[in-house]
């Protein structure tokens, strides 16, 4: 008797406790009712920024909201978004891997550079397209930092030209301070342990 009247004492308290914080919450979510197009930067040296970004992707598409992508780098590389999207969905997404790998794998700074600006070009293009409610720029960081592209002229089409509503999600290690700043949402990724420092190379279904 005494241990089922002190479960029940747990069990108010509970209940109490969850009451609280429930009623705040609503609190909170009363006075949240703004929307805007959102600019969010996946970095970090820890897995998952393009995977997230994808996962963005994948659910626009599920709400039936038309966007793009911008491959900077991976273009060369077959992914399972990329089939998955150019085979399943590309009347609502329209996929452009315009990328040639990275930097150590072409050689070729001039051709990189160029790969980049027809890139960024592009993703311009499917931005100012109001029809497009979300683009991802993926791994247009390593672009920036390379300095295959003008970080300049991004930050400052991102804040003049975006349309209000659009969301545009950028990736990539080493994003730059002054993306940053303008960001409405910033992840970093931290890595704690990589199966590729115990001798895994990179396999399907987990990192393309």
């Amino acid at each position: 008797m005494q241990k089922e009247k002190s479960e029940m004492n747990e069990n108010e308290r509970h209940t109490a406790k969850m009451q609280k914080k429930k009623a705040a919450r609503d609190r909170i979510m009363e006075s949240k009712d703004g929307e805007k197009g959102l600019i969010i930067v996946h970095t970090g040296n820890g897995k998952g920024k393009s995977s997230s970004a994808f996962g963005m992707i994948f659910r626009a598409i599920a709400h039936d909201m038309p966007c793009g992508v911008i491959q900077f780098i991976k273009g060369a590389w077959s992914t399972g978004e990329r089939t998955m999207i150019e085979e399943r969905f590309s009347d609502l997404c329209s996929f452009y891997a315009m990328g040639e790998g990275f930097t150590w794998e072409t050689q070729d700074k001039e051709r990189d550079i160029a790969a980049a600006t027809k890139a960024w070009e592009k993703a311009k293009e499917m931005i100012r397209d109001e029809k497009n409610k979300m683009v991802l720029l993926d791994e247009v960081n390593i672009a920036l930092k390379y300095g295959y592209i003008d970080l300049a002229d991004v930050v400052e089409f991102l804040s003049t030209e975006k349309p209000e509503m659009t969301h545009v999600v950028l990736t990539g290690r080493h994003a730059p301070q002054e993306l940053i700043d303008i960001a409405d949402l910033v992840t970093e990724m931290t890595m704690v342990k990589h199966p590729f420092r115990s001798g895994i190379k990179a396999q399907k279904g987990v990192e393309f």
